[in-house]
């Protein structure tokens, strides 16, 4: 199965061989894992992410799949973060779900004061749950809020309620750990006031790093197919830039700090896992769909759970794709990753981290966005401008 290609990753050789085992080097092992669930117990009509609704039949299939691919690391390897995401991992019923952090923290035990986050719906965080997700050592929620507005919510088809979101914060700080809300704007019929009313709610909540992305329409999705027949209309242009400015402006003026596009942190409760990523470092992944980057190797599972568990049932390899990366193409990911985050990147450690120049990569892109007024030298940085900020997706293919 080839699952289609990212846009913004580089073109390169691509090893379909189905028995190829995924590459985890000996050599600098990263620190960083991702595991997938794939369960939710429906799929929103906006979500492309890779899932299966209200399959309670295949957990226990599923979580012999993942000790077996898991088994292929022969020994635990120790992390600094640790996410767990869907998906929905709680909605495992408590049993299924302890023995899913009992699977993952044998082969990725996190070290000392590591960051170990569980994304979770908020109808779903319960007494037993957040329990057990405490005893596990969990520092960090991620809650799939959306929005605290019930027509909003009606449109997005979630199956919470304010009153659940409310409810699961609450028993999140009881119990000590890191609250992150995701918040979706520009959704249709949405008004100014409404997007600002989820802004104040979500930053009285207590929540110690929000989120926000602006509604896209994914083909193969309900909501794409909704769209293209009429039956939705999409938020206008301006309206979506204006709402994204309202975010930036709100959030950051209530003490968040505005760290990369579409994420804002209260000090030093930046998503450590995330900024793996967006640093250019190295992390496993495990589960239907995951990614992975192990040296200059990055491989992608299989998106069908059914086809995940048959292939490590039957003993085969469950990677669909995989791409060994030159050194050129690890610099240029590293240069757009690092963009985006506002404090940008060092021009003077980015050739000691990668062996070449900014300039060498894409010298011309970025004296055109510089005479643009969407990127910034200054003080030995090159970063976003605010302008840049709203237009960065059209300015990644010329980084690439």
């Amino acid at each position: 199965m080839k699952t289609e290609p990212d846009p913004l990753k580089p073109a390169a050789v691509v090893d379909e061989s189905p028995n190829r085992s995924p590459d985890f080097s000996p050599h600098l092992p990263p620190r960083a894992t991702y595991i997938h669930v794939p369960f939710c117990a429906h799929r929103c009509g906006y979500c492309n992410f890779t899932l299966v609704a209200d399959r309670e039949d295949l957990i226990p299939a599923y979580l012999h799949a993942l000790e077996t691919e898991l088994q292929l690391l022969e020994q635990p390897r120790p992390v600094d973060t640790l996410y767990i995401g869907g998906g929905t991992p709680t909605w495992l019923d408590v049993d299924s779900l302890q023995q899913l952090l009992q699977i993952v923290l044998h082969w990725f035990p996190p070290r000392r004061q590591a960051e170990f986050t569980v994304e979770a719906n908020p109808a779903d965080v319960t007494p037993p749950r957040m329990a057990l997700l405490t005893e596990a050592g969990v520092t960090r929620l991620s809650l799939g809020a959306q929005s605290f507005d019930p027509t909003k919510l009606r449109t997005l088809e979630r199956d919470h309620t304010a009153g659940d979101i409310q409810r699961a914060v609450q028993l999140v700080r009881q119990h000590g750990q890191q609250i992150a809300l995701d918040l979706i704007f520009a959704v249709p019929s949405e008004t100014q006031s409404v997007w600002q009313d989820d802004l104040d709610r979500a930053v009285r909540s207590g929540a110690s790093h929000l989120s926000t992305y602006g509604l896209t329409y994914e083909k193969g999705t309900p909501f794409w197919t909704r769209r293209y027949k009429g039956q939705l209309r999409a938020a206008a242009e301006e309206d979506e830039l204006a709402m994204y400015l309202t975010a930036i402006d709100t959030l950051t003026a209530a003490g968040f700090e505005h760290y990369e596009i579409s994420n804002f942190a209260r000090p030093g409760c930046k998503s450590r896992h995330n900024e793996v990523y967006w640093t250019g470092g190295g992390y496993y992944a495990a589960g239907p769909g995951a990614a992975r980057l192990v040296g200059n190797l990055r491989q992608s599972n299989h998106r069908s759970t059914t086809t995940y568990i048959r292939r490590l049932a039957s003993g085969d390899s469950p990677v669909a794709e995989a791409e060994r990366l030159s050194a050129e193409e690890l610099a240029r990911e590293r240069l757009l990753f690092g963009l985006r985050r506002l404090e940008g990147i060092d021009e003077a450690q980015f050739p000691q981290q990668t062996g070449f120049q900014i300039d060498e990569l894409a010298g011309p892109a970025v004296r055109h966005y510089v005479d643009q007024g969407l990127l910034a030298r200054q003080d030995g940085r090159l970063r976003l401008t605010r302008q840049g900020l709203v237009v960065s997706d059209s300015i990644w293919p010329d980084l690439l």
